[in-house]
């Protein structure tokens, strides 16, 4: 649980980072993190307003700033190729370097820029000096994102300078090339729009809260603590996999990360217990995906979402939390039946650690936590809440001499921050290339008119295409830059279509997710398999198989806001409880066991499933004909299911 880089990418191990080996070594680690606690102390600077050294930078100047010393970082912690990932290569110091003087340039005359009109008419060297810094972000984020987010954001961030010349709903205003270099690099609307300001303004606080729960220990209370609750219960390994994960993922946003750091402790034990290799594989794949949908940080994703809605931090948080609570309730019943069914046994009691012991080494771990939800749902304090927690953390390790701040855990904390926000920075820099050629042309909100048009009013094939869109998205692209696409393409459409705002943005981000376990790309499934020592194909198809609730969510919330916690509260209740039931219910058909009558054949199956859709369908009536299904399931069973085993509880 090292980062908040949501689904981003994954970056250099903490190890690597924090002994200076690997591609960080020597000169350019040290330098790597100067530049990471330059950036931390401006970020603190700013939020804080503390004026260090009467340093006060106007907004734009501090976007430039700190583009310029995670750019650089980047450069430095990013291979260009996989032939140069253990070394520091001449052109990376020059791009390093680069970033740093066209930034600091930039930087400097931020107020002259807004004054003069910059963007529109600019010296020579604004404009010189603009593209560098284009060509640059254009690099970062081919290393940190990949060449089909390179693609992606050279294809949009140059639409304009062709636009006029597209038919239809395509066409969009013209741009000539010094004015598009301009436009993006000085307007406020591309690289230091929306998604970098984000960054700047909120998320590096939170990679601090992560970073800094992992140095102190953090996560190894909570998976202690996970543990001591679940360790115990029949296949007891898989439901600590799943309670940990989804703790841990809640509060550093990171997949990848995640399965790094608790897949070699829960992957192995759950072999150990009965579980086969690519089903516990498949099990934390799912867990860590999930908890990038588990408040109460989420994800860079989450904040950016929240800007472009125009709401508090907190209404993203409650919204997010039934949906998140549903998709683990249902890996939890997945996880038990699969036990139940093949009479696996949890962990012995000497492999349990006293629950009453764990709460007492790490209630200032809750603490903390609990603080940090206070001021985000309470205060509205999002941009202090992870600085002030992260404080409180580190005085707590200040009593536990094994995580006791010291040099070597500070250059950790330090590397670990430099390589997470500089992957953002990267990533986020270049989506904001795509933000601003749809932006400038006028094409996004002609695309939202078309495809209600062509929709001509039918929600379910609005939702079926952006379903589909928004998943073939996620394969190529990130997280963040699916969203932060389709919210500009797609979103606008689902609610000019009369759905709610917030469950049409959370229908985005949710099925953006999906391709994390998802054959063909499934990137969880595939690290997971990794540890675990198991096919790829095969635990990609069971994580997909686990995580089968996430296909429906989406559809469910975006079609019944009871269900984000909108709404009169007995619908809210009625909608929770429903949904409960009916994912007990297809967990039950499929994984082939019901509580209270044991393993189950193909027509108790069948109707499981049948109760289950009914049960999840926003309606009074099909309730109603759920429960008389589920009620005929429990009084038939000695005739639909003859071969069933002993009860079992």
């Amino acid at each position: 649980m090292t980062s908040l880089k949501g689904s981003d990418a994954q970056t250099p191990s903490e190890k690597n980072a924090a002994s200076g080996k690997g591609r960080l070594s020597g000169v350019g680690y040290w330098i790597a993190l100067a530049l990471g606690g330059l950036g931390l102390l401006m970020a603190i600077n700013q939020t804080f307003n503390l004026k260090i050294l009467g340093f006060e930078p106007l907004g734009n100047s501090y976007l430039y700033y700190l583009i310029g010393i995670f750019l650089a970082a980047a450069f430095l912690c990013f291979p260009a190729w996989s032939g140069a990932r253990n070394r520091i290569s001449w052109y990376d110091w020059v791009l390093a370097a680069l970033a740093l003087v066209s930034c600091g340039y930039l930087g400097y005359y931020g107020l002259v820029m807004i004054n003069m009109g910059w963007e529109f008419e600019a010296p020579t060297e604004a404009t010189v000096f603009s593209g560098i810094l284009l060509v640059l972000v254009l690099e970062g984020v081919r290393r940190c994102g990949g060449w089909p987010l390179l693609f992606v954001s050279l294809f949009f961030g140059s639409y304009p300078l062709y636009a006029d010349s597209m038919p239809g709903f395509l066409w969009g205003n013209q741009y000539e090339l010094p004015e598009l270099i301009r436009a993006h690099v000085i307007g406020v609307e591309s690289i230091i729009g929306i998604p970098m300001q984000v960054v700047a303004q909120l998320v590096i606080g939170f990679v601090v809260f992560g970073a800094a729960l992992t140095i102190t220990g953090g996560g190894d209370f909570f998976m202690k603590f996970a543990t001591a609750l679940m360790g115990r219960s029949r296949g007891g390994p898989a439901k600590v996999s799943v309670m940990s994960s989804g703790i841990m993922g809640s509060l550093s946003g990171s997949v990848i990360s995640n399965i790094l750091t608790t897949g070699p402790i829960t992957i192995p034990t759950m072999k150990k217990t009965g579980y086969p290799a690519h089903y516990a594989a498949a099990v934390e794949a799912c867990a860590s995906t999930g908890g990038t949908l588990m408040p109460p940080v989420m994800g860079a994703v989450a904040f950016i979402m929240a800007s472009f809605l125009g709401v508090a931090y907190a209404e993203i948080m409650i919204a997010a939390f039934l949906p998140a609570l549903l998709f683990y309730l249902a890996l939890l019943f997945q996880v038990d039946n699969y036990a139940a069914r093949r009479g696996l046994k949890g962990l012995p009691d000497s492999e349990i650690p006293p629950l009453k012991e764990t709460l007492k080494e790490g209630w200032p771990y809750l603490l903390a936590l609990v603080m940090l939800i206070y001021m985000l749902l309470v205060m509205r304090l999002e941009a202090y809440a992870p600085y002030y927690a992260s404080v409180v953390l580190l005085v707590v390790a200040l009593f536990k001499r094994e995580y006791r701040l010291n040099l070597r855990r500070a250059r950790a904390f330090i590397a670990d921050l430099t390589t997470n926000v500089s992957n953002l920075v990267a990533i986020l820099a270049g989506i904001g290339l795509v933000v601003g050629g749809l932006s400038y042309t006028g094409v996004a909100g002609a695309f939202s008119r078309e495809l209600l048009l062509y929709a001509d009013g039918s929600i379910p094939l609005m939702l079926a295409a952006g379903a589909v869109t928004s998943f073939i998205l996620g394969m190529g692209m990130t997280v963040s830059a699916c969203y932060i696409f389709l919210s500009i393409l797609l979103a606008p459409a689902l609610v000019n279509a009369g759905l709610n705002p917030l469950a049409s943005h959370l229908f985005i981000l949710y099925w953006g997710m999906l391709s994390y376990i998802t054959p063909p790309v499934s990137l969880a499934a595939i690290t997971a398999a990794g540890v675990a020592g198991s096919n790829a194909t095969k635990t990609g198809l069971y994580a997909m198989r686990l995580g089968g609730i996430l296909f429906l969510l989406p559809f469910l919330f975006v079609l019944n806001p009871s269900l984000i916690l909108q709404g009169e509260l007995s619908n809210i209740l009625l909608s929770a409880v429903t949904a409960i039931t009916a994912i007990w219910l297809m967990a039950s058909a499929m994984e082939g066991y019901l509580y209270r009558v044991g393993i189950i054949g193909i027509p108790l199956r069948v109707l499981a499933l049948v109760a289950g859709g009914l049960m999840i369908y926003p309606d009074l009536v099909s309730d109603g004909i759920g429960l008389a299904v589920i009620a005929l399931m429990y009084a038939g069973k000695r005739f639909l299911n003859p071969r069933s085993v002993a009860i079992v509880r």
